[in-house]
């Protein structure tokens, strides 16, 4: 005879996981870029009430014609992350989502991108006026084990050469969908956002490095992932190969799908126990 469960048993199977976590929007001034600057941040659960407990802090990238609010908004992010860290997969952390939209009605106009364009020097309010505000605002552990990034395509982009950039900062890396080289297709060089991409690709600096800079690139933890039917998929496939050329050590995946919100999510949910396991060595 088959038992018949409770019902405080079967309420407790179908609820779902319901973390008291929290996004909130903070805006700072930026005098490098003469212009306030916002971004959305995500606290888990906890944060409110134990105000002597400091977390590993992950800064989350968007893409092109997005804003801070798309990891938010079209992501899920929140939801993956608390079921995430609910379910023991991933450690409590604070995630950062900044603004590199541009300007327009779909946001892909004047200074868009996560790197210096003529007049706007994004890269570096990013690292100089932007990580130091998040890092001392918030309960953050702010040392190169505890810090990571990832971001899609753009953000992918922005993620691998951020990393490479200043291998010093980040314990761990993940570029999803990434804009890892030069942009396929017809290119305007006296497009300002192109020749930023063209001027900072990945490939290109991975290329170019000393063995010196390699060993420091080597203490980073990288995650590179792109889906099979994805238009980037061939400069995601050429800095895999470049990466282990140069003996950088990486997980690589590349799964079926295409440059779509639903192939992010499910890159965040693994990359969040990445993350939790590098926060933890």
């Amino acid at each position: 005879m088959k038992r018949i469960p409770t019902l405080a048993a079967m309420l407790c199977i179908a609820a779902p996981l319901t973390a008291q976590s929290r996004l909130e929007t903070f805006t700072l001034h930026s005098d490098l870029l003469n212009a306030d600057k916002t971004c959305t941040v995500y606290l888990p659960d906890g944060y409110d009430s134990d105000t002597s407990h400091r977390y590993p802090i992950l800064y989350l990238l968007h893409g092109a014609s997005d804003t801070h609010t798309a990891w938010s908004e079209k992501g899920n992010m929140r939801q993956i992350t608390d079921e995430a860290i609910a379910a023991g997969m991933a450690r409590p952390m604070v995630i950062v989502m900044p603004d590199a939209s541009g300007e327009g009605e779909r946001h892909t106009g004047k200074h868009m991108g996560y790197f210096d364009l003529p007049d706007w020097p994004y890269e570096r309010f990013f690292f100089e006026e932007f990580m130091p505000a998040i890092e001392s605002r918030y309960r953050v552990v702010a040392d190169k084990r505890h810090r990571a990034i990832a971001g899609l395509s753009m953000g992918g982009g922005g993620t691998a050469a951020y990393a490479l950039h200043h291998p010093e900062l980040f314990g761990s890396a993940c570029s999803m969908s990434g804009l890892l080289d030069l942009i396929p297709g017809p290119r305007d060089y006296d497009n300002d956002f192109q020749r930023s991409v063209v001027e900072n690709s990945p490939t290109a600096i991975l290329r170019g490095m000393s063995d010196e800079e390699l060993e420091a690139v080597r203490s980073i933890r990288w995650w590179v992932d792109c889906g099979d039917d994805d238009f980037l998929w061939k400069s995601n496939v050429a800095f895999y190969s470049l990466m282990r050329e140069r003996n950088v050590p990486l997980q690589y995946r590349m799964r079926d799908g295409g440059h779509t919100w639903r192939y992010w999510q499910i890159v965040l949910n693994d990359i969040l126990s990445f993350f939790s396991t590098g926060f933890e060595e």
